[in-house]
């Protein structure tokens, strides 16, 4: 070890207090990037293990292959496994509803195939053999055809043909109008259903034909196959497909390979890493203002040092060298420790969020630790750049200061005499001790300038990540909606009476606390523009003819909740909205955007009761024969929530009528489009619909139907906030130890550096009082000079961050962050105080001659 090396560890040691904040300020550098990098890493393969549970763990799937083609790739290098189905046949779809999807699609499965490619089932079991088939559940819901577990299918299978090329499921279908398609039926075969699955993963959504699943036999083998190749690197997928395709149609697992980096998805690429290198560069500039601090006063303190040696023939570069080697070992001890501090970090965080994750996203696969050696290199060579960016620049300063200067310090103070007068007012409003304190700051405003500009700083960063850290939440709160409900039954094609016998056995369901029915019914309602409100009219563009058209929904409730509303809305007498010929209520309301983001709701019409005209939908259009009118009264909100129905058009307002269900025999004519429904109130949601669902298989209900579990979905929305508020207080709260590290060891560093002086002040006959007013009134400078720079700066990028994330899809109004500036102005004073207080009692504790003799050692 050379003179220069023992003499910077030895000066390590003499400065043992900077040097461990130093050196804590790089473990907490390190642990953020390993946390960050860490818990990167761990939820992309949660991600990737998900999306492969999901949708298959295969990355490229060739069309209208044979067996020489699925034998060649599975002896392929480049290639881990492989599977593939049997491509049997199409049948046409009798009574489809669904233009574009006009076949069934038969795929013979063997056991490595139902392994590779997840099937989930929603009831019954798979298949054992080649008469036995599983159906998806989209054929009754997308393509409007209802099929029962224990059905035979007879089916007429064959290949779409377009001219001389055979069609497969990456070819949509062409309609005969622009195209001509045909099915080649080429043989009979039965099969009996023997369960029902979710749409499988690997079924394109543009595909012909829905994926039904049986068990292939040696000649179906044998035939055309769909091939799933796995690769040993997954990102080689697209180059790997191109140059093996040849004449081979494929497609990509996208939903998988996104996920790895490896997809064509340059937005979801482009999030997945610019997220992770804003945190670390956020991380990064912190630190390395903290840990450049550090060496620029450490650099002040050894500047005479610096210039002995350089006398006695030490050339910059030794002396640049000397700095980075203190540098390398504050590195050497704090990125070790870093590491491990991060990993032990996130893996808390994890255990904290793993449940809440699993509820959000895939509830079988488990959020856990995921360790990449590569990436922890990663994160140790960036905390080692980090600290070597730190101490070269003020290292290659010091290196090029003459001699004279340094051991001078002559460069400290270059303020003139007239510079530092001040007024009458200032010496008598601060006395003399405010007088010493701002002519000091006056004179080097090159040491003041750090502790300045590290106090900003801190506030920057700190209020900057609070105010990412609510926007986040302000973004997932809204996705949070209160529901009158936990469990929704709806169903537009099932008969009343079936629906009310399932309502006589639902209601009696373990778990059940309340219950009720309603239906909804489509109109339109012809109207007299001069009817509208002047604000809904000023806020439409198309409101220029004498009377529209406005779609109305009519909400049938429950008598009893019927009732119960007139009386909570005060509408009396009673007698006026009950019986024949009675008037309905109404709720007509538009919401319109503001400035700041925020929305305010107005009234549809001018007057609170008005006569409405309302024609019924009858086969999806109006049908005026129909038409009747009502008298209604308008009221701000509606009794109970509405049904989670799709509508035929999204409108910008809503337009209901609400009435007892004793009326809807009334405005019901026979094809008019409406929705039932039956709503309950559970203390075991989960329990509670899974009991629902097994009544409904077991009375054999063939109508198509949707059941929803509200309070699954809420309590998704609440574990994402949860997940949210944890990274926002993580982030916020090591964001913070490094701006107090940064502060504490700035200050309590000058101070130190300032012994001399404060000891001359005290040698004169300085009391502790005075001393300790002086000081105070450079806090007060410190803390001042400090939020009148970082208090606008930080203003400036919440402002920024919010417009980002706006741009970026979220839809949240724009909070200035107040709290957060006040926490940032009370947090600087306290720490300034707080570090100053520490500096300044360990300076009195020190002998007054041995710190005035400081410069002779």
């Amino acid at each position: 070890m050379n003179i220069f090396n023992k003499v910077t560890l030895q000066n390590l040691k003499k400065n043992r207090t900077r040097t461990l904040v130093t050196i804590i300020g790089v473990i907490l550098s390190t642990a953020m990037i390993t946390a960050v990098a860490t818990f990167a890493i761990s939820l992309q393969q949660y991600m990737i293990k998900g999306s492969a549970q999901k949708y298959g763990d295969w990355h490229v799937e060739f069309l209208a292959a044979d067996l020489n083609f699925a034998k060649q790739q599975a002896r392929n290098k480049a290639v881990l496994k492989t599977t593939s189905f049997a491509d049997i046949g199409y049948s046409k779809l009798d009574g489809g509803k669904n233009p574009n999807k006009p076949y069934l699609f038969v795929a013979g499965f063997d056991q490595t195939t139902f392994d590779t490619l997840p099937i989930k089932l929603l009831s019954g079991r798979l298949p054992k053999n080649g008469h036995e088939v599983v159906i998806p559940a989209h054929v009754a819901a997308n393509g409007g055809v209802k099929y029962s577990i224990g059905e035979t299918l007879s089916l007429s299978l064959g290949e779409r043909v377009s001219g001389n090329k055979q069609l497969n499921q990456h070819d949509p279908y062409e309609n005969p109008r622009k195209k001509q398609e045909t099915l080649r039926e080429t043989r009979q075969k039965s099969y009996k259903i023997v369960g029902i699955c979710e749409r499988p993963g690997f079924e394109e959504k543009m595909a012909p034909g829905y994926t039904l699943l049986t068990i292939a036999d040696q000649a179906e083998k044998r035939g055309r196959l769909s091939v799933f190749v796995t690769l040993k690197n997954p990102r080689k997928a697209r180059s790997y497909a191109n140059s093996i395709a040849k004449n081979h149609s494929y497609t990509l697992n996208d939903d998988v390979l996104r996920f790895m980096g490896a997809s064509d998805d340059r937005v979801f690429n482009l999030l997945l890493y610019s997220i992770g290198a804003i945190l670390v560069a956020l991380i990064m500039l912190g630190s390395v203002f903290l840990i450049y601090n550090s060496f620029t006063i450490s650099l002040n303190e050894r500047m005479r040092q610096f210039g002995i040696l350089a006398s006695v023939g030490a050339t910059p570069k030794q002396l640049r060298n000397s700095v980075l080697f203190e540098g390398f070992c504050i590195g050497a001890v704090g990125i070790p420790v870093g590491l491990f501090v991060g990993i032990g970090s996130i893996k808390i965080v994890i255990a904290l969020v793993a449940k809440n994750f699993n509820n959000i996203l895939y509830a079988d696969i488990p959020l856990v630790l995921s360790l990449s050696i590569p990436v922890l290199i990663v994160a140790a060579v960036i905390s080692l750049i980090t600290i070597m960016i730190s101490a070269y620049i003020p290292a290659r300063k010091a290196a090029n200061t003459p001699v004279m200067e340094s051991i001078r310090q002559s460069n400290e103070v270059k303020v003139s005499a007239h510079e530092i007068k001040l007024t009458k007012f200032s010496e008598g409003l601060l006395g003399l001790e405010g007088m010493l304190a701002l002519k000091n700051f006056k004179r080097n405003k090159k040491r003041y300038r750090t502790i300045i500009l590290s106090l900003a700083l801190s506030v920057v960063l700190f209020v900057s990540a609070r105010a990412f850290g609510n926007n986040l939440q302000q973004s997932a709160k809204q996705m949070v909606v209160d529901s009158d409900y936990d469990i929704i039954l709806t169903s537009s094609e099932m008969k009343e009476s079936e629906m009310f016998h399932l309502y006589d056995k639902l209601q009696n369901v373990t778990g059940i606390t309340e219950s009720s029915y309603q239906a909804i019914a489509s109109y339109t309602s012809p109207i007299k523009t001069s009817d509208f409100s002047p604000r809904y009219r000023q806020s439409e563009n198309d409101l220029t003819m004498e009377q529209t058209t406005r779609a109305v929904d009519v909400q049938f409730i429950e008598d009893k909740e019927y009732l119960k509303f007139i009386k909570e809305q005060n509408f009396l007498p009673v007698k006026e909205y009950t019986g024949d010929g009675s008037k309905l209520i109404a709720v007509a309301k538009k919401r319109i955007e503001q400035e700041k983001g925020k929305s305010e709701l107005i009234d549809l019409f001018a007057k609170d009761s008005m006569e409405l005209s309302i024609i019924p939908e009858i086969d999806g259009k109006p049908a005026p024969s129909q038409q009747k009118t009502v008298s209604v009264k308008f009221a701000d909100t509606y009794p109970l929530d509405t049904l989670p129905r799709q509508p035929a058009a999204k409108q910008p307002y809503v337009f209901m009528l609400i009435a007892p269900y004793a009326m809807k025999a009334k405005f019901s004519p026979a094809g008019i489009e409406q929705t039932m429904g039956l709503t309950f109130l559970s203390k075991q949601p989960a329990r509670s619909t899974a009991t629902i669902r097994k009544i409904i298989e077991q009375e054999g209900v063939t109508a198509s139907y949707d059941l929803y579990n509200l309070h699954e979905i809420f309590e998704q929305n609440r574990n994402t906030i949860f997940v949210v508020n944890i990274f926002s207080y993580v982030f916020v709260a090591m964001i913070s130890l490094i701006a107090i590290a940064n502060v504490f060891n700035t200050i309590s560093t000058n101070i130190q550096l300032r012994r001399r002086e404060l000891a001359m002040l005290r040698s004169v006959g300085m009391t502790d009082r005075e001393f300790n007013k002086m000081m105070m009134i450079e806090c007060a400078f410190y803390g001042s000079r400090s939020l009148l720079w970082g208090v606008p700066i930080a203003g400036i990028i919440s402002w920024l961050i919010y417009k980002g994330m706006t741009k970026g899809g979220a839809e949240i109004a724009f909070q200035f962050p107040w709290s957060s500036i006040l926490i940032s102005i009370l947090g600087v004073f306290l720490i300034v105080v707080i570090t100053m207080l520490y500096a300044v009692n360990k300076i009195k504790k020190e002998n007054i001659i041995d710190a005035l003799r400081d410069d002779l050692t």
